[in-house]
């Protein structure tokens, strides 16, 4: 029976030095997954390779020879010694390795439990696979099933409800205050990567405007282009503080950006429009005494990490029910995959019972006077009686027989029939 097999290394095997040595380009995974197919015992493979994994899964008719094989692939790839890697490698088999790749997709085993990125990185590796023509029945059978599962869950726990990175926990904060988002004004103060993500996730509830200040106005030109947004220059920020509804701030400054002073001046020319700043920075950007004022809040990095510590919590409560939904998975995958060994004796035992009935019917009907009506109906006689006969066999095979000795039913049907001669 082929077996299913997974050998890789993730960020809780390897720091980052390992891992990059060992990481695997879009085009040498082709290469990769060509030069694994050529390789005796392996007979499909897909190759997973990001930031935080690396990962081979193979359909082998020799499960040791296929891992040594690989092993030593990695290695004469990258040019680095076994050695060096080796101790930081898992192995998956079976229903282990099956399990692997269900928690993978699903974000049960990714750094942050519940990021959706994860999915269409393994929909990715998939899809090279399928072109290089390096995945069969097997592999295309079990990440189908994947990405079932991965969708089960996802829909089916909150895995993914809550924010569990900094700029999306300030758009989920956003919404808290505002409530609908589309139309709302945004200025972006400095470029920290963080507050422009952000911003990006602001972009997507649809944010009528945004507005880019920077220290060095032509850096803030780039990047409001890069937002499809304008630039204004830093002395401009407190006269955009009457129209703008959230204010992203992180800065290099030593001293606050926006001071309570500033904001307590135009908070009549708002007609008390509410003003949200989320300040990214460390040091702060924003002086804290703004959430003094009315309709003014003022959420700042440790309020953020607060939201989001609670989210992991949550994620994790919900990553128990989604641990289920992959057992399950696993249960019903495993049937399947042994039913594979049961099918060409299933089809071998109906082509000799169909060949030996049309022999007979061939000589039976070339001695008779019958109508092409009446050989209709004789035919269609023997294809029903084929059937029947075939039925308690068949389930015997498929079902009750596999609980027991899979290959002592299998061996037994094909030397009572004659099935290899």
């Amino acid at each position: 029976m082929l077996d299913i097999v997974l050998l890789g290394i993730n960020h809780k095997t390897a720091p980052i030095e390992v891992r990059e040595c060992i990481a695997f380009s879009e085009d040498e995974s082709k290469t990769a997954l060509h030069s694994l197919l050529h390789k005796p015992f392996i007979k499909e493979v897909l190759l997973f390779s990001t930031c935080n994994r690396v990962e081979v899964l193979l359909v082998a008719d020799n499960t040791s020879q296929a891992v040594e094989e690989t092993k030593r692939f990695i290695a004469e790839f990258n040019k680095i010694p076994l050695e060096q890697f080796e101790d930081a490698l898992y192995i998956h088999q079976g229903d282990e390795a099956v399990r692997h790749v269900f928690r993978v997709a699903s974000s049960l085993d990714s750094m942050v439990v519940g990021e959706p990125q994860i999915l269409g990185q393994v929909k990715e590796a998939y899809r090279t696979a399928t072109d290089e023509k390096t995945s069969g029945v097997i592999l295309n059978r079990l990440l189908h099933r994947t990405f079932l599962v991965a969708k089960r869950i996802r829909t089916e726990t909150g895995i993914g409800d809550r924010a569990v990175s900094i700029s999306y926990a300030a758009v989920e904060l956003c919404r808290k205050i505002f409530g609908e988002l589309q139309g709302k004004k945004v200025l972006l103060i400095g470029a920290g990567e963080m507050a422009e993500l952000a911003v990006e996730h602001l972009l997507r509830h649809k944010v009528a405007n945004v507005w880019v200040a920077n220290r060095t106005f032509e850096s803030g030109v780039e990047l409001a282009r890069q937002l499809n947004g304008s630039a204004i220059r830093f002395e401009e920020i407190p006269e955009s503080l009457k129209t703008v509804d959230i204010i992203i701030s992180s800065t290099g400054a030593p001293d606050f950006v926006i001071q309570q002073d500033q904001v307590k001046g135009i908070i009549r020319k708002r007609r008390n429009r509410p003003l949200f700043f989320m300040d990214i920075a460390v040091p702060r950007d924003i002086d804290p005494e703004i959430n003094r004022l009315s309709n003014s809040y003022v959420y700042d990095i440790d309020d953020l990490k607060g939201i989001i510590d609670e989210n992991i919590d949550d994620r994790r409560k919900e990553a128990i029910k989604g641990e289920r939904i992959v057992d399950e998975a696993v249960i019903h995958f495993r049937k399947w995959h042994e039913s594979l060994d049961i099918v060409p004796t299933i089809i071998a035992l109906r082509s000799k019972m169909e060949s030996i009935a049309e022999a007979e019917l061939k000589k039976t009907l070339q001695s008779s006077k019958i109508s092409e009506q009446e050989s209709e109906a004789i035919h269609k006689m023997t294809g029903s009686l084929i059937n029947k006969i075939l039925h308690d066999p068949t389930l015997f095979l498929k079902q009750n027989g596999m609980r027991e000795d899979k290959s002592f039913y299998i061996d037994t049907v094909r030397k009572l029939f004659k099935l290899d001669e």
